[in-house]
């Protein structure tokens, strides 16, 4: 399959072809996305909730951000890459953003950024696209604006939200926004809005009749178990197994089952026997295979 990009994208919105993207924060998560057929790999700041344990994502740094997009840019080779501009890296001014936006895409290699806001923020996307970075816009419910809306509420509910809403995606898109994401917004205002922009629009609690739809990997596999927003369907239940293995891994090595000798070196039987491994190894040698233990 080809790679990724904004224009590959613009033109599945043309064709009528769904985006499938997700968010993710690492190059082992990232590359199984990439191979499983993902179009669009989010490295969103909500890696402050679902990484470090904060209760919102105000306090990722830009520098973070950078550090997580760095790694997921390890893995993948299909899809497009968009590293998330966090909270107070492009709100003070347009050469903020620029400068920020730069910073991410020259440090991390992403191919694109993400900011959230609408008309008042759409000079920084403006700013940042003149740069030279591509920019998918963030509309609807935008967590770094979370105490001004006072809580993680569904937007779009009366006319005057809904007008506000479109106006921001319509601002974001005329200042060269590639794309749009639009969060927790009223199913039938987000349906109006993907049809009345030319660019892709990504939704997440926003009803089927986005362009594209993106979730957090680790919502999806069941990995995060406190609580599942309506719009989060888990298509698979890993903390489960997860636990599971590490309870039983602890046991066997608590009852004396782990290490057996198949995973042992020296103490004779087996393949290991036949290949010499139980001869005392030169001074010095030691075996390099597995992966460190820190």
């Amino acid at each position: 399959m080809k790679a990724m990009n904004v224009q590959a994208l613009g033109k599945m919105k043309r064709a009528g072809q769904k985006i499938a993207m997700v968010t993710a924060y690492d190059q082992l998560f990232a590359g199984l996305a990439d191979e499983a057929g993902i179009d669009v790999i989010l490295v969103g700041d909500s890696l402050g909730m679902v990484v470090q344990g904060r209760p919102t994502t105000l306090g990722v740094t830009l520098d973070e951000m950078i550090y997580h997009t760095r790694c997921v840019m390890a893995r993948p080779r299909r899809c497009l890459v968009v590293g998330d501009l966090p909270f107070g890296s492009y709100q003070a001014s347009v050469e903020q953003a620029v400068d920020s936006a730069c910073r991410m895409m020259a440090e991390a290699g992403c191919g694109a950024v993400k900011l959230e806001g609408g008309e008042e923020f759409a000079d920084r996307v403006a700013g940042i696209a003149a740069a030279g970075a591509p920019v998918m816009g963030h509309v609807g419910l935008t967590p770094q604006s979370i105490h001004k809306f006072g809580g993680y509420k569904l937007q779009g509910r009366n006319a005057a939200s809904a007008r506000e809403i479109a106006r921001g995606a319509r601002a974001l898109q005329d200042a060269g926004a590639f794309s749009v994401v639009l969060e927790k917004v009223h199913a039938q205002v987000a349906a109006r809005i993907s049809g009345a922009l030319e660019i892709p629009s990504i939704g997440i609690g926003s009803g089927p009749l986005c362009d594209g739809q993106v979730l957090v990997l680790h919502d999806l596999l069941g990995l995060f178990e406190e609580f599942q927003p309506r719009f989060v369907k888990r298509y698979a239940r890993l903390a489960g197994e997860i636990r599971e293995a590490l309870s039983t891994y602890a046991t066997e090595i608590r009852g004396g089952i782990f290490p057996g000798p198949e995973h042992s070196y020296g103490f004779g039987g087996g393949a290991a026997a036949d290949a010499g491994a139980d001869t005392e190894p030169p001074a010095g040698e030691i075996e390099n295979e597995g992966s460190p233990a820190g």
